[in-house]
């Protein structure tokens, strides 16, 4: 009886190993997205293509961590809980530790964002308001749009209006004067925690890893807490914290893939939704970009619009194939647990989440990016203006969350 029985789960485990019939469809286009491109760009020398597969893994790991920047901090106050959040720490202390490798592998050259204080923080509060009414930050909408979220997919329309009205329409005098409130060092450079501390980056990167690292050993001790294996799956959740370091993981990635098109900068996924929509009105990017002069190596998108000069359309089309696989990449993560329908909501929802989207887009116009371009990889840079755009986001999101999603309490 128990040689049967074992032989029984001896012939058994070869068909659990494969993966279930419904999941073959979402693993081949999950292939096809991730290989492809990265083919297609060796063959055809357009390191723009790079981004989509980039693009893909990062929806992918945001929706199977369920990993917004919006409600990481609003579940703090709604819940308790804690667990995004800490989520949303491992992405940053994973992507410094990344990139300050890339840095001593002489791969990158660090490109930290100045301190424009008045833009970080005015931008950052009003961009924590927004993702509040609008359900999430810009990555968080792109994520929860591939999941289905018609809240999410309002919310995205309203974006690259609120970014539109702050750098080319009528705010655009007004974001260009506070952006020239700028923090610098004494020989120019942008204020970095290791420049403050008087230490390489490298040194805080592996601080800042072994600082957590104690911490979650002495909060496990304290709270006998031993935890379940980790097993994250293909076909179930994972948790926030096996997420964001994955987040981290394909910072790394994603700056190799932005620099070869010109724009020397991590993650980031703010203008791709804006440049989608120019794209869409117009036809073609934006008029008045040319293929000269290209940005310096040393400069972003984001910089260069601060300076006012012209960019190569090749990072455009980086930024627009880095959002649009990033929905693709959640789509398939949501198909593959069951997760990936329509979620409509109540009308009065609905719209709020698009006026939410354009509060959104207008924070993140003003502070030059969002959660991941600014808190992920910003603070991943050790940028001190990245810092700023934190707290002041997590203030607007507290209060709007008190205000809007508790009435108060």
């Amino acid at each position: 009886m128990v040689a049967d029985t074992g032989a029984r789960a001896g012939a058994e485990s070869p068909a659990r190993a494969l993966p279930p019939p419904g999941s073959v469809p979402w693993l081949l286009v999950a292939a096809a997205l991730i290989a492809g491109p990265t083919l297609l760009a060796a063959l055809t020398g357009q390191p723009a293509l790079t981004a989509i597969p980039v693009g893909f893994l990062l929806g992918f790991v945001l929706e199977k961590g369920d990993l917004c920047g919006a409600s990481a901090m609003s579940e703090v106050l709604l819940f308790r809980d804690r667990r995004k959040l800490f989520g949303l720490w491992i992405a940053i202390v994973a992507s410094m530790v990344v990139f300050a490798a890339l840095d001593l592998l002489g791969l990158a050259r660090p490109n930290p964002k100045p301190l424009t204080w008045l833009s970080m923080s005015l931008g950052g509060f009003i961009f924590g308001i927004g993702t509040v009414l609008g359900g999430g930050c810009v990555s968080g909408c792109l994520m929860k749009a591939g999941r289905g979220s018609l809240n999410s997919m309002a919310a995205l329309a309203g974006i690259p209006i609120g970014v539109g009205l702050v750098e080319a329409g009528p705010l655009a005098p007004l974001n260009r004067a506070m952006r020239g409130s700028v923090l610098s060092r004494i020989d120019g450079g942008p204020i970095t925690f290791h420049s403050l501390v008087g230490m390489p980056f490298w040194v805080v990167a592996l601080l800042a890893a072994a600082v957590t690292a104690t911490a979650v050993v002495r909060h496990r001790r304290s709270t006998g807490a031993a935890g379940a294996p980790v097993r994250p799956g293909l076909r179930r959740p994972w948790r926030p914290w096996v997420a964001g370091l994955a987040v981290g993981l394909l910072g790394g990635a994603g700056w190799l893939s932005s620099a070869a098109v010109g724009r020397n900068y991590p993650l980031g996924v703010t203008h791709g939704p804006y440049h989608a929509a120019v794209i869409a009105l117009s036809g073609a990017p934006q008029p008045g970009w040319s293929v000269g002069p290209s940005i310096p190596a040393t400069c972003s998108p984001e910089d260069a619009l601060r300076m006012d000069v012209a960019f190569r359309p090749e990072t455009v089309w980086w930024l627009v194939a880095l959002a649009g696989s990033l929905v693709a990449g959640s789509f398939v993560s949501a198909g593959l647990s069951g997760r990936a329908r329509l979620l409509p909501r109540p009308p009065g929802e609905t719209v709020i989440a698009f006026l939410g989207g354009i509060v959104i887009g207008m924070g993140a116009g003003l502070a030059s990016g969002c959660v991941i371009g600014n808190i992920v990889s910003g603070l991943g840079l050790a940028s001190a203006g990245a810092a700023v755009f934190a707290g002041t986001m997590f203030l607007g999101n507290r209060i709007a969350t008190r205000l809007y999603l508790m009435g108060g309490r």
